[in-house]
């Protein structure tokens, strides 16, 4: 009895780690396509996003105050939505891919030009809006995931199965 328990978990074992590798990047790139097009489509309405603040302020440093506030955030907006719909999608991944890195790089940037807002105890205990940032190591490591299968890789439940 305790040997066919064995197989038997062993047998969805192998289903649901087949299952897993032909579809969660996909699964992956279109939950990453929804958290941004989401959180771009709240910048579109003031006061909706509640980083809208810390996003105006970057970007006024980023571009030595060239671009008004309102202007930046429309731009995030859409930058962020437009992120999203390519990994929804699926369209354009290397530029998507692209614009999320560059994306990214930009909100790390709050950690050093607003150090005092984004840590409670610089560098152990974030903020909310550090939380908010760090978070953002997990969408990168989603990106670069997903940037592997631009060009046809994927992920196999069995690598031995597909060595070349």
């Amino acid at each position: 009895m305790k040997l066919r328990a064995l197989r038997l978990f062993a047998q969805i074992d192998v289903l649901l780690t087949g299952w897993m590798a032909r579809y969660g990047v996909m699964i992956l790139r279109v939950s990453v396509g929804v958290v941004f097009f989401w959180f771009g489509a709240l910048k579109f309405f003031p006061d909706l996003s509640p980083a809208q603040d810390l996003a105006t302020r970057t970007i006024s440093i980023l571009t030595f105050g060239v671009i008004p506030a309102p202007i930046a955030l429309f731009i995030l907006a859409t930058w962020e939505c437009a992120i999203g719909i390519g990994l929804i999608l699926g369209l354009y991944m290397r530029v998507t891919l692209a614009l999320l890195w560059l994306q990214m790089l930009g909100t790390i940037t709050p950690i050093f030009f607003f150090p005092n807002e984004v840590f409670k105890y610089i560098p152990f205990a974030p903020t909310l809006e550090g939380q908010y940032i760090i978070k953002n190591i997990v969408l990168i490591s989603a990106g670069i995931v997903i940037g592997a299968t631009v060009r046809g890789g994927a992920l196999f439940a069995n690598p031995k199965a597909h060595v070349h």
